[in-house]
């Protein structure tokens, strides 16, 4: 898996970016909301990825933090959604604003989203309502961040643990004191009692 690219921006056609990694042109779709944080041509730049292996294609997305990725990522678990209609939302709308549109259950806002009718819409406000976060990460990749909470949090919503549960699971632990591993392991053993 292709966690981020670090590099130069060489060209910005939305939705296609190509960033230059060591000699070699990343080509990658991103969501409006990544184009509008990018800096002008030749700079160096972050973007965190998410690389989609199908039968005909192995296609790299790039978002300009975290919490877009992560989005993203909760909505291709959705029936009926594709990364089309995932960067559509994101092109659309800031993550806060669609979190807020689903604990709004704003149905007529979604359905202003490319490609999202009625039903996807209503599919969307169902799903996606027991994955909102208590918290969003805007950070930016290279940010500094704690390593070892942060690394927690993504192994356990790896594992399958909703945004919430994490933040619950995680929050009264030292990251500080902890090693991720140390960190995952008393989380696990807390919330299953073991």
């Amino acid at each position: 898996m292709i966690a981020h690219l670090s590099g130069k921006l060489v060209s910005k056609r939305p939705p296609w970016l190509t960033i230059d990694v060591g000699g070699v042109g990343y080509e990658v779709e991103a969501p409006m909301s990544t184009f509008y944080a990018l800096p002008a041509i030749g700079a160096s730049i972050t973007l965190v990825t998410h690389l989609l292996v199908r039968e005909d294609a192995q296609l790299l997305y790039a978002f300009a933090n975290e919490a877009e990725r992560t989005l993203f990522r909760s909505l291709l678990k959705v029936s009926g959604i594709g990364a089309r209609i995932a960067l559509g939302v994101l092109s659309s709308s800031t993550v806060e604003g669609f979190y807020e549109c689903v604990r709004n259950r704003d149905l007529a806002s979604l359905i202003k989203v490319p490609g999202i009718g009625k039903k996807t819409a209503e599919r969307l406000l169902i799903e996606m309502a027991d994955r909102l976060p208590e918290e969003i990460s805007t950070r930016s990749p290279g940010a500094p961040v704690a390593g070892a909470q942060s690394e927690a949090e993504n192994a356990l919503l790896a594992l399958g643990y909703k945004p919430a549960e994490v933040v619950k699971m995680l929050k009264s632990l030292d990251a500080t004191a902890l090693t991720t591993e140390a960190l995952i392991r008393e989380a696990l053993r807390r919330t299953h009692g073991h």
